[in-house]
């Protein structure tokens, strides 16, 4: 169903989903099972049509995850690479809510289809801003992977086309709709270790490489499309595999934002900055001198706020992988759901203490992907919206900035600009390759 132009409301949504099931069963010809709905399932016309850009890991698993959700309906799969979207649209197929699923190479294809009601962006992370952009230009929602882009200056653009369009969007910050991270950031923001002084924030690292040689491009991949806005680059096989291109700066930041980001944003929520930023930036870090991945493997920055807070971020061999919350009357700390979700705090009494009517309760959700797909139908909040993403995002933007130039930045968090120096401005922006730009 196009929910995103009937403006319709949710108990509309799900009645027109009743009322065709109805028809459907009165009229005089066979219907597939598929369109009817079966147990537990809404039928075709209540369903929300989503397309896929990107299914290497990540979008694989989302593909799944959505796929699992009775109310979406895949139609369409777009990969660079043939085995994996071959591969994506069989699983697709082999589902309920894909058995009509096709493929492409192209995600312009994929945006420019008029039977989509939103796009699932889980490509290569230089790519996740580029195809957001299309996918919202071409009147989608968008469900896009972490991080945001590779620019401040990205991030910044995709706000603008998200407002512009008055598009739902949904980040990938998945540890918002986990209950242990909301817990910890309640007991913070409700004051049960007193005013909040120090975040120590600890990430996965990433990791230096070798050098390769230059290799045919094989015929299974479209790799000018794989490039991109990428500068070129002659082909060898490790540069387009998840385990290399994480870490090189073509691609990516490195760890500190494909990682890094699901922290310093719950940090973030804990302490009630998801709509502003640091004031001063300083750090250091340590980047390979050779080989083919070159983005920092060890950092430690400190990000200060104008309430004097400061979050230390590192790598997860200095601070703890995950987020410690320190005040004056004691600490709280979280880890990441795939680390085991933890949630520990000096007063283990408070741990067993449910968060009382007087104090501070978040939004709340307990599925990501389901979350993404009610605001689809509602036109309501995420859990994890454009705003939220863009300023969550530019902590690790700042991190990397501050790293590279070796020396203190401030940053003024509402202009979103560093006041007065040149040299740190210039690095909000990322030149494109023609003929690609914003």
């Amino acid at each position: 169903m196009n929910v995103r132009r009937s403006g319709m409301s949710r108990r509309g949504f799900l009645r027109r989903g009743s009322t065709a099931a109805l028809s459907a069963l009165a009229a005089p010809y066979a219907i597939t099972s598929s369109a009817l709905g079966q147990a537990g399932r809404p039928a075709a016309s209540g369903r929300i049509n989503l397309g896929f850009v990107g299914v290497g890991g990540r979008g694989g698993a989302l593909l799944n995850n959505f796929l699992a959700l009775p109310q979406s309906q895949v139609r369409v799969v777009c990969e660079v690479k043939q085995p994996r979207r071959e591969w994506a649209q069989k699983f697709a197929r082999s589902k309920p809510g894909g058995s009509d699923c096709t493929a492409c190479v192209d995600f312009r294809e994929v945006c420019g289809r008029d039977d989509l009601d939103a796009v699932v962006v889980a490509t290569t992370d230089h790519w996740h801003v580029m195809a957001s952009l299309e996918a919202v230009r071409s009147g989608k929602d968008v469900y896009c992977e972490k991080p945001l882009g590779l620019s401040v200056e990205q991030g910044q653009v995709l706000r603008e086309a998200i407002h512009r369009y008055g598009r739902v969007f949904q980040f990938g910050t998945q540890e918002r709709s986990t209950w242990q991270t909301r817990f910890a950031c309640e007991m913070v923001r409700s004051g049960r270790i007193g005013k909040l002084r120090t975040i120590k924030v600890g990430s996965r690292y990433s990791v230096a490489s070798g050098n390769y040689p230059e290799s045919p491009v094989p015929a299974d991949i479209d790799y000018d499309l794989w490039l991109g806005p990428a500068p070129y680059a002659p082909y060898c096989p490790q540069r387009v595999v998840s385990n290399h291109w994480f870490h090189i700066s073509d691609y990516a930041l490195g760890f500190i934002a494909g990682c890094g980001i699901h922290t310093v944003d719950m940090a973030q929520w804990g302490h009630g900055t998801d709509l502003t930023g640091p004031v001063e930036v300083e750090g250091t870090g340590v980047f390979p001198t050779d080989g083919l991945c070159n983005c920092a493997t060890a950092w430690n920055v400190n990000l200060t706020f104008a309430s004097g807070v400061v979050m230390n971020f590192t790598d997860g061999e200095q601070n703890p992988l995950g987020v410690k919350f320190e005040g004056d009357d004691g600490w709280v700390f979280v880890k990441e759901r795939h680390l085991g979700g933890t949630v520990d705090a000096s007063d283990k009494e408070s741990l067993r203490r449910p968060i009382g009517p007087d104090e501070v309760h978040l939004a709340a959700s307990a599925h990501h992907q389901g979350n993404f797909l009610e605001a689809v139908a509602t036109r309501g909040p995420t859990i994890a919206p454009i705003e939220v993403a863009v300023k969550s995002d530019q902590l690790c933007q700042l991190s990397d900035i501050a790293m590279r130039l070796g020396r203190k930045l401030r940053w003024d968090p509402d202009k979103e600009i560093f006041p007065g120096d040149e040299q740190a401005n210039r690095m909000l922006h990322r030149p494109m390759r023609e003929p690609w730009r914003l």
